[in-house]
């Protein structure tokens, strides 16, 4: 009857709620043709006014990787590699990091060698750091194959 296909709705929406909260993703691509393994220096684009502190977590990250790093709102063309950013924020009784993009660019073209993402519902939500670290992580573990 209609009080059933309604119970299923309900069920069908709690469902669909609950998996937008346990959301969890984690990819990378490496352009075939990047060598990223001869990347030495790389530099990290801050979005301005961005108060999160991503582009210092990526700097630090690449740093512990063994890279010089440099940070800020320019462009600088004379590095190996230009690293830029989007995060996502979402509200769930306090801001919280959903979405990480991470991509490793060529400076002089922008072409993008190596991209990373991180989405977490608020059910598996991660620190702005270890979003950083699985973005990183994901895009080096493919470098290395």
């Amino acid at each position: 009857g209609d009080m059933q296909r309604f119970t299923y709705f309900i069920a069908a929406v709690l469902m669909a709620l609950r998996l937008v909260g346990c959301a969890n993703r984690a990819t990378a691509r490496i352009d075939p043709s990047s060598d990223l393994k001869s990347l030495k220096t790389m530099h990290v684009v801050k979005i301005p006014n961005e108060t999160a502190g991503i582009s210092t977590l990526i700097a630090d990250d690449l740093r512990k990787r063994g890279y010089t790093v440099s940070e800020s709102t320019e462009k600088v063309g004379t590095v190996d590699a230009v690293v830029t950013y989007v995060d996502r924020w979402m509200w769930d009784i306090t801001m919280y990091l959903l979405e990480l993009t991470i991509t490793i660019r060529e400076p002089k073209t922008e072409f993008p060698m190596a991209s990373g993402n991180s989405l977490h519902g608020s059910l598996t939500r991660k620190s702005a750091p270890e979003m950083v670290d699985e973005v990183m992580g994901n895009i080096f573990n493919e470098v290395k194959k």
